[in-house]
Order: structure tokens, then sequence, then C-alpha cells
């Protein structure tokens, strides 16, 4: 027995949801980088390493998929939710320290949500294409 397909959504269903999670992308995105910033560069004791390696290991990722969460691509969102699990769990074992575990909650709470938003974005922005490009 074949497996019937399910219609797509209509346009105007996807639209606010599309704009929703872009700019709940976006906030989390930038949040993310904000705390990164502010915590390895007023808070966190890095036992004499530099400074600036230590935000490059950490911020280099996230600026290699700037350019296409600013631009709306469905694809750096898709590689945002690959991406974003490496702080999830940085977060996680920071939470377990008592003298990071502000920081780790932040930054695990910070990083779901960017996972959950980009995640439905690329769901439904691959929907909303395909509904475009004329498919049932």
């Amino acid at each position: 027995m074949a497996k019937q397909t399910k219609p797509l959504p209509a346009l105007e269903w996807l639209q606010p949801r599309l704009k929703l999670t872009r700019a709940l992308s976006l906030f989390s995105f930038i949040a993310l980088f904000v705390l990164l910033l502010v915590w390895n560069l007023g808070f966190a004791d890095l036992h004499g390493a530099r400074t600036w390696v230590v935000l490059s290991i950490q911020l280099v990722p996230l600026l290699l998929l700037a350019p296409g969460l600013f631009l709306g691509s469905a694809r750096a969102h898709a590689w945002t939710c690959f991406v974003v699990n490496i702080y999830f769990i940085q977060g996680v074992l920071a939470a377990i320290d008592p003298a990071r575990m502000l920081f780790g909650i932040l930054e695990a709470l910070i990083s779901f949500e960017l996972f959950c938003s980009a995640l439905l974005y690329t769901r439904w922005r691959f929907q909303y294409d395909r509904k475009l490009a004329g498919e049932a």
C-alpha cells in the first residue's frame, strides 16, 4: 500500500509562522553570541588562556552561520540546528559547576530556543517554497 502524501499548509497559515520563527531564531542567535562575548570578556576565569583564543573558538562557528541566518536561508537555519548542539552541551556541562551555573543555564536555554525556532523555520520555509512552486 502506497503512502499518501500530506497536503501542504496554506500560504496564509505559513507566513506568520515563518516571520515568528525567523524573529525568534535571530533573537536567540544574537542573544547566544552576546552571552558568550560578555561571559568570556567579563566573568570567565580562563586560567591564563588568551581571551581572544577562547572567543575565537567559541564564536567562529556562529560567525560562519551569521550571513545565511540574516539572509533568511533555510539551509543556514538547518545547519544552525546541528551547530547549536555544541553550545547546548557546553551549557549543560557549565550548569553542573556552581561557579558557572547561571551562565550554563542561560546558554542551554538560549541554545535550545535557537534549535527549536531554527528547526521550525526550516520546516515551514521548505513547505512554503514547495507551495509557491505549485505543489499541492
